[in-house]
């Protein structure tokens, strides 16, 4: 199993109201996904040939996050298809669930500037994540 990322609250995600504003939420969750891709399919990956495109952000708010807070972010895979996937986020502070999310991707060529379908060693890789 792969630890959780572990993200450093910066100043600049601080809000007027001390809480991480919503929208340091996504990078948050961009920082998961390419901690856990360097894992599953290693550093060295051609993400030109090879790479995904995102197509859908989802984030539920269930309590705020604050600048002393270390939060942990888990990753599963919900769902895997021919050319795309979805991915779910817990984020925890001390154990406790502050937020939840998910991002559609789609596997894209840069290159050639078109969808591709799901490289088999990312989809075996997926398919070692817990599903939620």
């Amino acid at each position: 199993m792969i630890k959780p990322a572990k993200i450093q609250v910066r100043l600049t995600d601080i809000d007027i109201l001390g809480h991480v504003n919503n929208a340091i939420y996504l990078s948050y969750f961009e920082m998961t996904r390419i901690h856990y891709f360097n894992l599953l399919v290693g550093p060295n990956w051609d993400w030109m040939e090879n790479g995904v495109v995102l197509v859908h952000n989802e984030v539920q708010y269930h309590q705020p996050i604050f600048l002393a807070d270390a939060p942990e972010i888990h990753m599963f895979c919900n769902k895997i298809g021919n050319k795309s996937f979805t991915l779910s986020y817990e984020i925890h502070v001390n154990g406790q669930l502050k937020t939840t999310g998910s991002s559609t991707l789609v596997g894209f060529n840069s290159n050639l500037q078109k969808s591709i379908e799901i490289p088999a060693l990312m989809r075996e890789s997926l398919l070692k994540l817990p599903k939620k």
